[in-house]
């Protein structure tokens, strides 16, 4: 097995010369984002998430890319996102959480810095944070009731949903004009408070996912009933922030 990689910015070098051989000019930039961009990262457990930005040529070659995919898969380099300037450009409207994500966390690796000037339409952000916390909220209620109360499978569950309510809330926060805080805690913390919402279920279930805290199988059932309720109350506010010709 390969050595986990202990700091991403060490394999930056490795990977740029990688991407530069396979692409050559037709490589724009690429771009580390993600928890590997930040303090999160752990190392063996988190994986590496590049951007790759290429020509509208050069994106039609992807099949270059095969064994430079295979190689580095094996150090828990996840499978780089590769697009094209255009492509994001005209996707801002479309994916504004996702793209203000990238913004928030993301180290320019080589070339141009396609993130830094980017701007978002709030409108089209608030549409999405509805979409995504009424989808979210419906893929959680059939969720609990496939797992048929099953604390086990609650967990993995509701763990494995927090990271996209993470995106959304740090929507919500640049849609209420407030700073972003690095900490993922603060960041339920300053939702919570900016919403009026419980920001304990939110840090409960942040504390199980960092296997800071075990629940019993009742706590877990609660718990997961008050997430339920959470961005139930969430959906309702987004919602009604919205204009009526929406």
């Amino acid at each position: 097995m390969a050595k986990p990689i202990q700091n991403p910015k060490d394999i930056f070098p490795d990977i740029t010369q990688d991407l530069r051989e396979t692409f050559g000019d037709d490589l724009v930039s690429i771009v580390l984002y993600g928890s590997a961009a930040g303090k999160h990262y752990r190392p063996g457990k988190s994986d590496i998430n590049f951007m790759v930005v290429l020509s509208d040529a050069g994106i039609h070659g992807l099949d270059r890319a095969f064994p430079l995919i295979k190689k580095w898969r094996k150090r828990k380099v996840a499978v780089p996102l590769f697009l094209t300037e255009r492509y994001v450009e005209t996707s801002l409207d479309v994916f504004p959480i996702e793209y203000l994500n990238f913004q928030l966390n993301y180290v320019p690796v080589y070339g141009k810095n396609i993130l830094e000037d980017l701007n978002f339409d709030r409108d089209m952000v608030r549409l999405q944070c509805e979409r995504e916390i009424k989808g979210k909220l419906l893929i959680l209620r059939e969720a609990f009731l496939e797992t048929a109360g099953e604390a086990r499978r609650l967990k993995n569950v509701a763990v494995q949903s927090l990271g996209a309510f993470l995106a959304i809330f740090e929507a919500l926060l640049y849609l209420r004009d407030q700073p972003f805080p690095e900490d993922r805690r603060e960041i339920f913390r300053a939702v919570a408070a900016s919403f009026d919402l419980d920001a304990s279920v939110f840090e409960a279930l942040l504390d199980i996912k960092e296997e800071k805290r075990k629940v019993s199988d009742g706590e877990m059932l609660r718990l997961f009933g008050d997430y339920l309720k959470a961005a139930e109350n969430l959906s309702i506010i987004v919602d009604e922030m919205g204009g009526k010709d929406e």
